[in-house]
């Protein structure tokens, strides 16, 4: 190939060029096309590209369920974040009352669940971050409930209570998906015991162990019923934990044959009452019984209890209640003293002997109940009458631990 000729208009005497040179020169002329080249370059730097590379050339773009601005979002579905073209750093869920949902991601870090659903009436901000860029916010309000049902339960909080107390609770509206219900309660005790569930209605669910609480048992209750679907269209609104205890076991018995109540406290004998119990037309109720109320003084009317005019009293002392259908245990003062542990000639109550007013300490009726509490077992034997049902009162007891199961709904 021939040197192309240099003009010399400077009058210098033309250099010369060797064979090295020249090749050298024209050897850089392709380098020089590839570094300025504009397809050329652009096609290189594609094809070495890698899918990484790619998806890193993209700004990752975050969606949130419900979306940005709902006012009346569904909580009866979790939380959704989910990122493409990129992964998920972070995900918080923070509610305006104060309370946060946590989660999960996927695999791929590709979507976040929340671990449980969000609570109706709340409002709710998302701050989500995707690997390598910056936080993204998105908020939404859920919608609240059209109607609501609570539970009222026994024993109160905190309070203390003998050993036949089950946990009962009554609610306030009936319960078609007794199953969810149920699912969203627990009652656990210390010390650790097996408890059930039995359901005696649509309204009410009690738990209890096999066999009585044992002395200095704390038990909780934990109701988590917030937005739980109790029945179509109606929601729970508790979310609550609630202690009780069981303080000494008292279990008294009475024989109505030989109209006799033997109080035994932790296994001894700690006394000995002559009773008069229900008569031949108005026998008491047999069986297990757990004391769920009581009462200094009351005023007890036959026509409450359907019979009739046949009594009205005032004043009746030292009350304590048996079954919801009205057998008390109870001080009685208008009875001759000779009745008690001879007779049985109440209306299905029974009897101790009492003082009118309530403030006699030496009379057995002062006595029985200043020995009580809330939760103490009654048992009456030789009645006459037939086994009290186990939904009359707080008397689940007199079922079998088989039978107690057969009425849950988990």
């Amino acid at each position: 190939m021939g040197v192309p000729h240099i003009s010399n208009r400077s009058g210098r005497q033309p250099e010369r060029w060797s064979r090295r040179g020249v090749l050298a020169a024209l050897g850089a002329v392709p380098a020089a096309v590839v570094l300025t080249g504009c397809s050329g370059s652009a096609d290189a730097s594609e094809g070495s590209s890698t899918p990484s590379a790619r998806a890193a050339a993209k700004k990752a773009a975050i969606a949130v369920t419900p979306a940005d601005g709902t006012t009346k979002a569904d909580f009866s579905s979790p939380v959704r974040v989910t990122v493409t073209d990129g992964t998920l750093a972070s995900v918080k869920v923070t509610g305006n009352d104060g309370s946060t949902l946590t989660g999960s991601l996927n695999d791929t870090k590709t979507e976040w669940t929340s671990a449980r659903n969000p609570y109706s009436g709340t409002k709710y901000t998302v701050t989500a971050t995707a690997e390598g860029g910056t936080p993204q916010t998105a908020t939404f309000t859920t919608r609240s409930p059209g109607e609501t049902f609570v539970g009222y339960f026994t024993p109160e909080a905190n309070s203390t209570s003998g050993v036949g107390m089950p946990v009962s609770i009554n609610f306030t509206h009936a319960v078609s998906d007794k199953a969810a219900v149920q699912k969203a309660i627990t009652v656990t005790a210390e010390p650790a015991v097996e408890i059930v569930g039995h359901w005696f209605s649509d309204t009410r669910l009690d738990f209890r162990p096999e066999t009585y609480w044992a002395p200095g048992t704390k038990i909780t209750l934990g109701l988590r019923l917030k937005d739980v679907q109790g029945t179509d269209g109606v929601y729970g609104v508790q979310s609550k934990n609630v202690t009780f205890h069981i303080g000494r076991e008292q279990i008294s018995t009475v024989d109505l044959a030989t109209k006799e109540m033997v109080v035994r406290r932790s296994g001894k004998t700690i006394a000995t009452y002559p009773v008069s119990g229900g008569d031949s037309d108005h026998t008491t109720w047999s069986g297990i019984m757990v004391i769920s109320e009581r009462f200094k003084q009351t005023h007890m009317n036959s026509s409450t209890v359907g019979l009739g005019d046949e009594y009205d009293i005032p004043d009746v002392p030292h009350a304590q209640r048996l079954t919801t259908s009205g057998t008390f245990v109870h001080g009685n003062y208008w009875a001759s003293t000779a009745v008690f542990g001879h007779e049985n000639t109440s209306h299905g109550c029974v009897g101790l002997h009492d003082a009118k007013g309530a403030n006699d300490p030496s009379v057995d009726g002062y006595k029985f109940y200043d020995s009580s509490m809330l939760g103490d077992v009654v048992i009456v034997k030789n009645s006459g009458e037939q086994t009290v049902e186990a939904s009359n009162g707080l008397n689940g007891w007199n079922l079998s631990w088989a039978d107690w199961k057969a009425g849950s709904a988990v």
